[in-house]
């Protein structure tokens, strides 16, 4: 497998994973904020789609027909990073799967040294190749999914890719309160008495 597959690859596999993130939630849970800043399920699954578009789209001269007003100039700020209740998670998905589709068929026809301009970076910076590229949406796609997966296990406990995911040890509830319970000691004795706060901030239900 060359770089360009082994890139690709990872990319392919942490999208899917991303959308996976929306499995078997109603439509509360997948859009509702779940920090101050707001970040929310949906919406990072419409902001990874979106800037996909631009990022494999504009930048090597390969735009799609998929309007995405969201990111206008005039547009609300962040507004790619939540869904209205007017957008179904429906059109959301079918963009992420559009976006996906139409990335795919750059990445596919480009050599890795194909120039590209990203016109909303700094000048020093804007020219790009596509292994630039890929390697930014990798790591893009790679943190987001990190916010999802914390998201996720705030919501109903489930964490990982699942109950065979190797990364996630397996333990029993009276196990996963015992493993908090250590940590939880183990942060309180390193703080300062100012530091440390009366009742733990969050109490694993798992």
């Amino acid at each position: 497998m060359d770089d360009k597959a082994i890139l690709h690859r990872y990319l392919r596999t942490r999208r899917a994973q991303l959308l996976a993130k929306l499995d078997g939630l109603g439509e509360y849970d997948a859009r509702r904020p779940m920090t101050p800043t707001g970040t929310n399920l949906l919406g990072l699954v419409k902001h990874v789609a979106s800037v996909e578009l631009g990022y494999f789209g504009k930048v090597f001269g390969r735009p799609s027909e998929r309007d995405v007003p969201w990111l206008d100039d005039g547009a609300e700020p962040d507004a790619d990073m939540w869904a209205t209740a007017s957008e179904t998670r429906d059109e959301i998905v079918d963009l992420h799967r559009f976006s996906a589709s139409h990335s795919d068929a750059t990445i596919e026809e480009l050599p890795l040294d194909a120039p590209g301009v990203v016109p909303w970076w700094p000048e020093e910076r804007k020219h790009v190749t596509l292994q630039q590229i890929l390697v930014h949406m990798c790591a893009e796609t790679a943190q987001h999914l990190g916010h999802a997966d914390i998201l996720r296990e705030l919501i109903d406990g489930s964490a990982g890719q699942g109950s065979n995911d190797p990364n996630i040890p397996q333990r029993s509830a009276a196990e996963q309160t015992a493993h908090f319970g250590r940590i939880e000691a183990a942060a309180r004795e390193a703080a300062t008495p100012a530091e440390t706060p009366a009742t733990p901030p969050f109490v694993s239900e798992r």
